[in-house]
């Protein structure tokens, strides 16, 4: 993994094979399949966009793979992340969810295959199964979301490729530096999901300061402070203007201060569910 400059949006972090992971994304957490995923995927694309981040569980694949059949970008220029659900988790069982996640997105391979979170008892056997995927070719890089440092040693035990990513909330309420550093350190990109806090961050005065300093809006301030940590983002939004706003975040640097100041920020506060203990497993 080496950490390029950040230029604009056509820029990227290169993961341990030498696959290029563009360091900017659009999540489509919650955004309905149909239309409104298309139309979501067609501006991201439109707009310079080249990552897209779906999962099973969100259940919007065949619309995500309708935005990106028909839009006006090459399928090889589009980096696209997709994840094997809980209730899917096992050998056998991954390896059936992939190819119905692949036949939904209509693709014949997918850029980067993640084990959505660390099922206990589960994963093991679920990265079996994606590091088949990856012999196979069918994937290009695999990784996982939701790891911790101990689930991410466990793993790294019995595993012969070593996760590529890691998928993790983070924001600046929850940095969590020790897994950041871990990660680094086995070249292991960190990547962030939730970065604007599930929109809570537009709530925090001290960030509507820095906002005000840089002349950006608060959103800006946070992607532009997860790019400069070395950490992709994948903003959710499936309104055309803020997926648009978004990229507008390489226009302007912060400065060593104002990253140190938003680190400082963590209270190691989650808006999501803990690794150590998330006891869902919805049936796709």
């Amino acid at each position: 993994m080496t950490t390029n400059q950040i230029t604009d949006i056509s820029g990227f972090f290169t993961l341990r094979n030498g696959v290029k992971m563009p360091y900017l994304g659009l999540g489509v957490y919650l955004s309905k399949d149909g239309q409104e995923v298309t139309n979501a995927v067609h501006w991201a694309l439109e707009a310079g966009y080249r990552h897209i981040d779906t999962a099973a569980i969100y259940r919007n694949e065949k619309g995500v793979g309708e935005g990106i059949k028909t839009s006006n970008v090459s399928r090889k220029d589009i980096f696209v992340v997709n994840k094997v659900w809980n209730s899917d988790q096992g050998y056998e069982k991954t390896l059936k969810a992939f190819d119905k996640s692949l036949k939904q997105l209509q693709l014949d391979y997918i850029d980067l295959y993640l084990v959505h979170w660390p099922v206990t008892g589960q994963y093991k056997d679920t990265w079996r199964a994606l590091e088949e995927l990856y012999r196979q070719k069918k994937v290009r890089a695999i990784g996982v979301s939701n790891f911790l440092k101990h689930q991410l040693e466990d793993l790294m035990e019995s595993a012969t490729i070593i996760p590529m990513v890691n998928q993790m909330e983070f924001h600046p309420y929850l940095v969590q530096q020790e897994l950041i550093d871990f990660c680094q350190q086995h070249q292991i990109q960190y990547e962030a999901w939730s970065p604007l806090m599930q929109g809570k961050v537009f709530d925090l005065p001290e960030l509507q300061l820095l906002a005000n300093k840089y002349n950006k809006c608060i959103a800006q301030i946070v992607l532009r402070y997860n790019l400069q940590k070395g950490i992709a983002c994948i903003p959710k939004s499936s309104k055309r203007k803020r997926i648009i706003s978004n990229a507008d975040i390489f226009d302007f640097e912060l400065s060593e201060a104002d990253t140190t100041y938003l680190d400082d920020m963590d209270r190691n506060h989650r808006f999501g569910p803990n690794p150590d203990n998330f006891e869902w497993s919805y049936v796709l």
